[in-house]
C-alpha cells in the first residue's frame, strides 16, 4: 500500500496543481511532498511536473503517468469494494456527476433508495454541466455521468437513455394551467424563467424558437430549478423542466402544475446514463448504476432503452 500512497501524492498535487496546497490537503509538510516528487521523478527517470512561479503542472510524461496512477487507484478501490462485498456488508464510494435538471430530483429518491439497503455506501454528487461530466469520467473523477441531450464520444458508454419531453411549469392559477398541451406561441404573452447557462433545456428550448419563430420575454435567467419551483407561486411566470426533473420533486407540490409542450414546437431531448468504456465499476458504484437504470425503464417504459 505504500507504493499507492505515493501515488496518490502525485495525483493530488496534479489536481491541486501546488505542492504547497496539496501538502496542506495530505497533512505532510510541503518538503517532505517535493522529495517524494523527486525522488519518483528520479526512479522513472524524467521530470513528471513542470516547475512554475505559482505552483506546479504535469509535463507531457505526467499526463501520461497520472493516467496509470488513477487507473492504479480506481482498481484498489474496485477490488476493495469486492472484498468487503464478500463479508455481506456493501461498502464504497460512489460518484456521480449530473446536471441541474437531474440532481435535484431524479437523484435523491435514488440515493435514498439504495441506502435503505447498504447504509454503509457513501455518495458524492457533483452538478455539472455535460461537456464537464464527461471529462470527469475520462479522468476517473466520478463513476457514473448522466447528462441530457448531448452528442456523446466514442470512449464513452451509453448505459441507458430515456426520451424526455419539455414540460411548461407554472402556478395552479396561471392561465395555462387550463390547457392540456401547450404550443410555444402560447407562452409567448407571460414573463418566462429560463436557464441561464447553456445545457440541454436551454438547447430545446432555443431550437424551438428558431423553429417556431416565437420570440419569449426573458424575465428571470437562473440555473437553480429550486429557485424556479419556488418562484412561479409569486407571479404569473413559466418555467421549463423535463419529466426525470419532476418526479416526485415537483409534481407533488400544490399549486404547481406541469403540461407538456408540443413536441411539434420544442423537439424532444435524450437523457443518457452513462460510464467510461471498458471500465470495471467498483461493486457498490455498479449496484447502484443497475438500481438507476431499472428504476428509469420503470418510469420511461416507453420511451428508456
Amino acid at each position: 500500500m505504500r507504493h499507492l500512497t505515493q501515488l496518490r501524492y502525485i495525483d493530488v498535487v496534479a489536481r491541486e496543481g501546488s505542492i504547497r496546497k496539496a501538502a496542506e490537503k495530505l497533512s505532510i509538510t510541503s518538503t517532505a511532498l517535493n522529495r517524494r516528487i523527486l525522488a519518483l521523478e528520479d526512479e522513472i527517470g524524467t521530470p513528471l511536473f513542470e516547475r512554475l512561479p505559482g505552483g506546479v503542472r504535469l509535463n507531457t510524461a505526467g499526463e501520461l503517468f497520472i493516467q496509470h496512477v488513477r487507473m492504479q487507484i480506481t482498481d484498489l478501490s474496485r477490488v476493495l469494494s469486492h472484498i468487503a462485498d464478500l463479508s455481506g456488508i456493501r461498502r464504497g464510494n460512489v460518484r456521480i456527476g449530473a446536471g441541474p435538471e437531474i440532481v435535484g430530483a431524479f437523484l435523491p429518491t435514488q440515493v435514498a433508495d439504495y441506502r435503505k439497503q447498504h447504509s454503509a455506501v457513501t455518495f458524492e454528487i457533483v452538478r455539472m454541466g455535460s461537456e464537464e461530466t464527461l471529462a470527469s469520467l475520462r479522468s476517473l473523477d466520478i463513476d457514473i455521468g448522466i447528462v441530457f441531450d448531448s452528442v456523446l464520444p466514442s470512449d464513452v458508454q451509453i448505459v441507458a437513455t430515456a426520451i424526455q419531453q419539455l414540460n411548461v411549469i407554472m402556478s395552479a392559477t396561471h392561465p395555462l394551467a387550463e390547457k392540456k398541451q401547450i404550443r410555444l406561441q402560447d407562452c409567448a404573452p407571460y414573463p418566462i424563467i429560463l436557464p441561464r447557462t447553456a445545457g440541454g433545456i436551454r438547447t430545446l428550448i432555443d431550437v424551438g424558437l428558431v423553429r417556431s419563430s416565437v420570440t419569449l420575454e426573458q424575465t428571470i435567467l437562473s440555473d437553480s430549478y429550486d429557485f424556479m419551483t419556488n418562484y412561479i407561486s409569486h407571479e404569473e411566470i413559466l418555467g421549463f423542466q423535463i419529466p426525470l426533473g419532476m418526479s416526485p420533486y415537483l409534481t407533488e407540490r400544490q399549486g404547481v402544475v406541469h403540461r407538456t409542450i408540443d413536441s411539434q414546437d420544442v423537439p424532444t431531448g435524450l437523457i443518457h446514463i452513462v460510464q467510461t468504456k471498458g471500465r470495471v465499476l467498483p461493486v457498490a458504484a455498479a449496484k447502484f448504476m443497475d438500481q438507476i437504470v431499472q428504476n428509469l425503464h420503470a418510469e420511461f417504459e416507453d420511451s428508456a432503452r
